[in-house]
């Protein structure tokens, strides 16, 4: 079977543009990770109707506020944050400002985070 043809925009498509989010101050970028879609009864919900109830939220740390250095200090590059990125986290579902173009990732204060999340694999346990 041949590969598929690669197609290269025209003109009149543009590419959406790439984008770094860089939080600043204590704050850092999360990605909202499913939850359950499922209700009790097996209807499946839209994630805008499971935050709703939520008292709280999960995801994902994807970006962390970096200490920009003044004069070459030791600081360069440090998180200031205090939240490892890769964390998983929970917040309260108004917390935090919505990236408009990603609906996924919310910008969040670090006082607004609750908890730090640690998942382990019990099916691999000794």
């Amino acid at each position: 079977m041949p590969a598929p043809a690669m197609t290269e925009p025209t003109d009149n498509e543009q590419q959406p543009p790439t984008r770094f989010v860089n939080p600043l101050g204590m704050r850092v970028l999360v990605r909202m990770l499913p939850g359950d879609e499922r209700t009790k009864a097996g209807l499946y919900l839209p994630q805008s109707v499971q935050d709703d109830g939520a008292d709280a939220v999960f995801a994902e740390v994807v970006g962390v506020a970096l200490a920009v250095p003044e004069h070459g200090d030791v600081l360069e590059g440090s998180n200031v944050s205090g939240i490892p990125d890769g964390s998983k986290v929970l917040f309260a579902p108004e917390a935090g400002y919505r990236v408009p173009w990603d609906q996924s990732l919310r910008l969040v204060e670090s006082k607004d985070v609750l908890a730090l999340v640690e998942e382990y694999d019990t099916s691999k346990a000794n």
